[in-house]
């Protein structure tokens, strides 16, 4: 089974250092409020009743993720940072919102993540909407009404209903040559001849609500939504050229080479080009803030997870440094453990967290370089370069290998992050380009196959002593190849290797709660007040 890698071109280095979302789970928790966020936006009306049908590992772990909240969220138009997500159906109560569950069970021809939404609006129309949760927050809209489509939230979108005659087509797109606006992608989908067809028009720009209604109002046309998500691509800064946009590891290193720049320095470039200097700064700054309110506030006020599983762990690794740091794992790694786990009792809890890349392994980037900054006493634009290293290596790995637990089991979560963070030591302790690579690729080497088993379907045990794991083999990796020591595989080689390695785990050890230490019968036995058995 595999499955249409995201393209590059557009996606911020935010979307990987990111979403800033509610927990637990980036795909299961933020992927599910994005997708029924855009499935709302497809309807022209009030919903008034909504269901959802779930799938694969969606079906088997939707309550102890968080999903049946965060989908409803998504359906009353809450962003994934908003922390009413963990009262939703309390509001969903007060809008009227009627809303349903059905567990669809296994079914290995679609993504692990896939959720059916079936809309009813006031005036009687139905729309149903397939989507797929990515990992990392990222989503896709693959099917509409029965038709097969493609929406990523990537760029800004215009979804247009319409008449499958001739003209049609051509109406749209002079009226926007007229408004000037540039067109991205534009695609057209049809269940039948001269019936009706779904056209998807992805934009450079953003469609105002006169442009929307001019569209609305043209004779063939049915019905037109404007669907732009956080993190989408909405302008690309002239001099934006095609070598900065690489697709791999050895461009990554083609482009720092030509440049005579680091990884993080180059994906900052890119980010402005993107977007402008001013957003890039104000977003690596909120980042940066939240990643620390993230990492200290659990080890100073610790808080009960909704499982009922975590809550102090990072406080007890703080209490104990200064007695098993120095003939264990030393002072700042065992600080980076600390703030690690930290993030993951305030995902657990429903707290605001930064997915890096995903929530179940946000505690390893920001457990790593914040440790070690400190320790180096490095200032704030050093801090945000090594972040934006982080996010290049992660860039890739979203690209070309996988970073949901769905779809390529833990590795492609805490492995993704372990492969991330040891760039950004690396960059921080002054290697090359070629050693954060370096340092990336044996990290995940020395992760592979590692398998996604969280107990009662929580995104809590093993995820939070996991985190733990991936911030020591960053550390381990780094001073591997700072002291001399190579990778065999190249980064880019490695990263197809953990694709092959995810695909090849069973459902069971995919984040699906029905193997591995899910089925312990101590773990199984230990069910306080997770929500997963509600």
């Amino acid at each position: 089974m595999t499955f249409e890698a995201q393209t590059l071109a557009t996606t911020s280095a935010f979307e990987v250092l990111g979403p800033i979302m509610v927990g637990p789970s980036s795909s299961h928790t933020a992927g599910a409020l994005r997708v029924a966020h855009v499935a709302a936006h497809l309807v022209d009306d009030s919903i008034h009743r909504v269901r959802f049908i779930l799938w694969n590992s969606f079906s088997h772990t939707y309550q102890g993720h968080g999903t049946d909240r965060a989908l409803v969220a998504g359906i009353l138009g809450f962003t994934t940072d908003d922390e009413r997500i963990r009262d939703a159906f309390t509001f969903a109560d007060e809008a009227g919102l009627a809303y349903s569950f059905l567990q669809a069970g296994d079914d290995d021809s679609i993504h692990p993540n896939t959720v059916d939404i079936e809309l009813d609006t006031v005036r009687g129309k139905t729309i149903s909407v397939r989507g797929e949760s990515l990992g990392g927050a990222k989503i896709r809209i693959s099917r509409i009404n029965g038709v097969g489509v493609e929406i990523s939230g990537i760029y800004a979108t215009l979804f247009i209903t319409h008449q499958d005659a001739p003209g049609a087509l051509a109406s749209i797109t002079h009226a926007l040559a007229t408004a000037e606006v540039n067109i991205a992608f534009c695609r057209t989908y049809r269940a039948e001849a001269s019936g009706y067809a779904y056209t998807v028009v992805e934009t450079d720009g953003t469609i105002s609500d006169d442009m929307l209604k001019s569209i609305q109002a043209l004779p063939l046309v049915e019905t037109a939504s404007f669907i732009k998500l956080p993190g989408s691509a909405q302008s690309l800064v002239p001099g934006l050229s095609t070598r900065d946009l690489f697709d791999d590891g050895a461009q990554m290193l083609a482009v720092c080479k030509e440049r005579g720049i680091n990884v993080g320095q180059l994906m900052q470039l890119r980010e402005e080009m993107l977007t402008s200097a001013d957003v890039a700064r104000t977003s690596m700054k909120r980042v940066i803030d939240v990643m620390r309110r993230e990492t200290e506030d659990p080890r100073k006020d610790p808080r009960p997870s909704l499982g009922g599983y975590l809550g102090g762990e990072a406080q007890l690794i703080m209490q104990h440094a200064e007695a098993l740091a120095s003939p264990l794992m030393g002072t700042v790694q065992s600080d980076a453990i600390s703030r690690a786990m930290a993030v993951l009792e305030r995902s657990a809890s429903m707290g605001v967290i930064v997915a890096a890349p995903t929530a179940g392994s946000a505690g390893v980037v920001p457990g790593a370089v914040l440790a070690l900054a400190e320790h180096l006493h490095i200032d704030e634009e050093q801090l945000a370069e090594a972040l934006y290293c982080a996010a290049g290596v992660g860039l890739i790995l979203s690209a070309n290998a996988c970073v949901a637990g769905a779809e390529g089991g833990c590795q492609a979560e805490v492995g993704s992050a372990a492969a991330m963070a040891a760039a950004a030591l690396v960059q921080l302790m002054g290697g090359s380009p070629e050693q954060a690579l370096d340092a990336a690729s044996i990290s995940i080497q020395n992760l592979l196959g590692l398998i996604c088993d969280p107990v009662h379907g929580l995104v809590e045990v093993p995820c939070q002593n996991r985190n733990a794991i991936g911030v020591a083999a960053a550390f381990s990796s780094a001073q591997l190849v700072l002291s001399g020591i190579k990778s065999v595989a190249p980064f880019d080689e490695t990263a197809h290797v953990m694709l092959q390695v995810g695909h090849a785990l069973p459902s069971s050890l995919r984040e699906t709660a029905q193997g591995g230490l899910a089925l312990a019968p101590s773990a199984q036995r230990a069910c306080t007040s997770c929500m997963g058995c509600r």
